[in-house]
């Protein structure tokens, strides 16, 4: 933890700081009852900027102003007739992750990123195609949340409400590789910021161990896990970490969970044409899912930029469905949202940010000022 804001070195983000220290953070000479406020302000009540904590001197506000949050908003892109958002993130060591909020509605989802990248090089994701950097703390998790919920105050997704109702661990990185700090940004969301557990999604390729150890931690999460291939061979090559944690292993670990916690897994499929998307892997798929008990979400290959793979037809896509109802499954085939500012599943990649590698000029970018 850094010195009071009135000190000379530069003070930690307070979303670096654990909440119950805030108080210390806020500097000596104030009452305790300071930390409660800024506590308030950025679990419960966030806001972008310093200036409209109304109930916080004016010195503290001033002091913490250019640190309030663990990151710079470097870009926001908006998709989708404004149903998505995306941001970029800069963290003060070169780092930079993204986040993405999506209406559905009545829900407002927000998929956040637990790493810097991501070192299991799955071959249809463009943030495996680019290499890991490294773990992202709880605070800077938590931070996506915060962030989204203090923005879509004032600029709502379309049709949707004006916070956070549904988060997914589904951006960039691994989250169960990052076990510790998961689980610490699952507790603030629940505790501090007073999110439903149940709303919660964490999503993994097959860490077998991290599997366990969500089931057994108390919160009731959901678990996504990322199949994409129905036998050993085909998936160790799409999904290269099924080398060490085998189908038979990853499948014991989401029954494990569901005994735990009795709930409803997914399994998550990414339609790639010509490589997992024929009638044997339907079937494959199904007797997992029907051992698991699964609900399992399709969704057509977004392409990337290492990869010459391309996404199944959509009458492919209503076959392999197809066979998976008539195999008693439950799917869905998921609707694709994003994809013109590389915010679809499989897209998010921080590569390019600095202007080397952007998309088409028809995104909308947004240069931020704080």
């Amino acid at each position: 933890m850094g010195p009071s804001p009135g000190g000379t070195e530069q003070v930690l983000s307070p979303y670096l700081v654990h909440p119950d220290e805030l108080t210390q953070l806020v500097g000596a000479g104030e009452p305790a009852f300071r930390g409660r406020q800024l506590r308030e302000w950025l679990y419960s009540n966030p806001v972008l900027h310093t200036r409209d904590m109304t109930n916080l001197p004016i010195g503290l506000r001033r002091a913490l102003a250019d640190r309030l949050w663990p990151f710079e908003v470097e870009q926001h892109q908006v998709a989708d007739r404004r149903a998505t958002y995306k941001w970029l993130f800069r963290m003060p060591d070169g780092a930079a992750i993204e986040a993405v909020a999506m209406g559905y509605g009545r829900r407002t989802t927000l998929c956040v990123s637990s790493q810097a990248g991501c070192a299991l090089a799955c071959t249809f994701c463009a943030t495996g195609q680019f290499g890991f950097e490294r773990h992202l703390q709880a605070g800077e998790i938590l931070a996506q949340l915060a962030y989204a919920n203090a923005f879509l105050r004032s600029r709502p997704l379309r049709s949707a409400p004006p916070k956070v109702t549904n988060v997914v661990f589904m951006g960039m990185g691994e989250p169960l590789a990052n076990y510790p700090r998961l689980r610490e940004a699952i507790r603030l969301m629940v505790e501090e910021v007073g999110m439903s557990a149940r709303s919660l999604t964490v999503s993994t390729v097959g860490v077998v161990p991290g599997i366990r150890r969500l089931a057994d931690d108390p919160w009731p999460v959901k678990l996504a896990v990322s199949l994409h291939a129905s036998d050993d061979d085909l998936r160790s090559r799409l999904v290269p970490l099924n080398r060490r944690y085998p189908l038979a292993e990853v499948e014991k670990a989401a029954a494990y969970f569901f005994r735990k916690k009795r709930r409803r897994i997914s399994l998550e499929w990414t339609m790639i044409r010509d490589v997992n998307d024929d009638l044997s892997q339907a079937e494959g798929l199904a007797a997992i899912a029907r051992r698991l008990r699964a609900h399992v979400n399709l969704i057509a290959l977004n392409p990337t930029p290492l990869s010459a793979d391309r996404p199944s037809t959509s009458e492919v896509i209503r076959r392999f469905a197809a066979t998976l109802r008539s195999r008693g499954v439950n799917v869905t085939v998921r609707d694709t949202r994003g994809t013109q500012i590389d915010a679809a599943c499989g897209q998010l990649r921080v590569e390019g940010s600095s202007g080397k590698g952007e998309g088409p000029a028809r995104r909308r970018v947004l240069k931020l000022t704080r």
